[in-house]
């Protein structure tokens, strides 16, 4: 049984001890990272998207498109930037586009 405290705490407080507790960290960066794809690229990149996989620190991002492939591939720096700015921390730290 998990401990009672009688202090009152916030359950946004409760919740990240639940999360660091049970280590469920890495399972909600990586539904994370998908959600923060899907809106920092828009439709007009999601639409060519297969598949989003993050492994450790490397996010691997399927494409059916080889010319979007290349274009995204020229500012893969910014994309990483900007995707760790959406989740409020360092998680990914190479980009892979396959």
């Amino acid at each position: 049984m998990a401990r009672r405290n009688n202090d009152h705490l916030s359950i946004s407080d409760l919740l990240k001890e639940f999360v660091d507790n049970n280590k469920l960290q890495p399972g909600l960066d990586k539904v994370n990272v998908k959600d923060a794809w899907a809106q920092m690229m828009g439709n007009g990149v999601n639409n060519y998207t297969t598949a989003i996989q993050l492994e450790r620190d490397t996010l691997y991002v399927q494409l059916s498109s080889s010319v979007l492939r290349e274009e995204l591939s020229y500012g893969k720096d910014k994309i990483i930037k900007m995707l760790n700015e959406s989740l409020g921390k360092d998680v990914i730290k190479k980009l892979v586009l396959r």
